[in-house]
């Protein structure tokens, strides 16, 4: 298969359920192959990490989209994406990074360590105390969904009683990050992303009003002081890519995680013995099974290359996460799940100017997580068939159930 047939493959029901053979595949065709009239794949660790640090190469903004589809240019759930630092590009993306950057910070990552220990213990007993008789517990909905979403919420300063609104709402305006192939398909994304943004509008106002020790009340003050630092359309927008963000790679994280350890008991072993930690495990799990699977760039600069490859203006670069985290070339045996690999560095949370924000604090809830929940059950197990979602950017489950008796 040439890369075109690649792609087009990954597009299945069949391809995004397990893509892994199909990235196998691709290497075959180098670390970089042509994919179409106008497309690139950039598949080889190296290679995607130039790509994703190299000026010359953005992100694709709502600008671009419209003068390419401008059937798409009238969906609120695109434009709100194209107004959030996912989507901007200098000076822009710059500009309101460092304001998230400066209230996001790592004192206040590290000071919610204890928040998170406290949510995981209360998520396993509430886990414990469903699953009393043996019978199954779902996994994605009883826990890897909640504490994310529990801890993002906490840092943003959403109110307790509000934080079940967000699940359904995050899968339905995440289907604007896939490949949408027809306009049609974003009018549940746009229903999600106004009420999404109708909600922040209220919580801004809300904590201007009534400040507090959060992220709303820091980002919505400086709005509101200064709208040329941050326009009120720029705060609800990256107010709701930090919740989303916040939880949905975070939640994959965990499901994906989980269900490499009921297929690898040696490895449950080892982290309950302490021969392995829970850091290395997460880190195995980012690059086996990676929560974001692929992400795009076009080339706005002339001279560009994708390794031997000519990258024209305006050509877009699909920069294949999980298959520059297979790359033969960067790991050995990449087919084999084995959290003792040293050196890792997995392109799971990207590279560059748009390095996830987040990071640190997924890969603390994923560790705390573990431990916890291989200490607690002993004899955790699977309770049923798990069921994927069906997606091929953002890769997780949608059901795992366990017992936990």
């Amino acid at each position: 298969m040439d890369g075109a047939a690649i792609v087009e493959r990954l597009l299945t029901r069949e391809g995004r359920a397990d893509p892994y053979p199909l990235y196998a595949r691709a290497h075959e065709l180098g670390s970089a192959a042509p994919a179409g009239p106008g497309f690139l794949l950039a598949l080889g660790h190296g290679t995607a990490d130039r790509v994703l640090r190299t000026p010359g190469f953005g992100v694709a903004t709502p600008e671009m989209q419209a003068g390419l589809a401008p059937e798409f240019a009238e969906h609120s759930s695109l434009d709100l994406f194209g107004r959030s630092i996912l989507e901007r590009e200098a000076p822009d993306h710059a500009r309101v990074r460092s304001l998230i950057a400066s209230v996001f910070t790592a004192r206040r990552v590290a000071a919610l360590r204890p928040a998170v220990e406290a949510a995981v213990a209360g998520l396993l007993d509430e886990m414990a105390e469903a699953g009393a008789d043996g019978s199954p517990v779902d996994f994605m909905d009883a826990f890897a969904h909640r504490l994310p979403v529990g801890v993002i919420c906490e840092l943003l300063g959403v109110p307790e009683g509000d934080r079940h609104l967000f699940r359904g709402l995050a899968a339905d305006l995440t289907v604007a990050l896939e490949f949408v192939q027809d306009a049609a398909e974003l009018d549940v994304a746009d229903e999600a992303a106004d009420e999404l943004a109708g909600y922040f509008t209220g919580l801004a106002a809300e904590r201007l009003r009534h400040p507090q020790d959060d992220l709303v009340t820091d980002l919505a003050r400086i709005a509101a002081d200064d709208p040329a630092r941050l326009s009120g359309r720029e705060l609800l927008a990256n107010l709701v890519l930090l919740l989303v963000a916040g939880f949905e790679t975070t939640t994959n994280l965990l499901g994906n995680g989980l269900a490499l350890l009921f297929r690898h008991p040696d490895t449950a072993a080892a982290l309950r013995a302490g021969a392995l930690s829970p850091a290395a495990f997460t880190e195995e799990v980012l690059r086996y099974d990676a929560p974001v699977q692929l992400t795009s760039r076009i080339a706005l600069a002339e001279g560009l290359a994708v390794d031997h490859l000519p990258a024209p203006p305006g050509s877009t670069v699909l920069v294949m996460i999980g298959a520059a985290n297979h790359d033969p070339a960067r790991y050995d045996r990449p087919e084999v799940f084995d959290p003792t690999r040293t050196g890792s560095q997995p392109l799971s949370f990207g590279a560059g100017p748009h390095f996830c924000l987040g990071s640190q604090l997924a890969r603390t809830e994923s560790e705390i997580a573990v431990a916890a929940l291989l200490d607690r059950f002993p004899r955790l197990a699977p309770g049923g068939v798990p069921t994927r979602r069906d997606r091929l950017v953002l890769r997780g489950y949608e059901t795992l159930p366990v017992t936990v008796r």
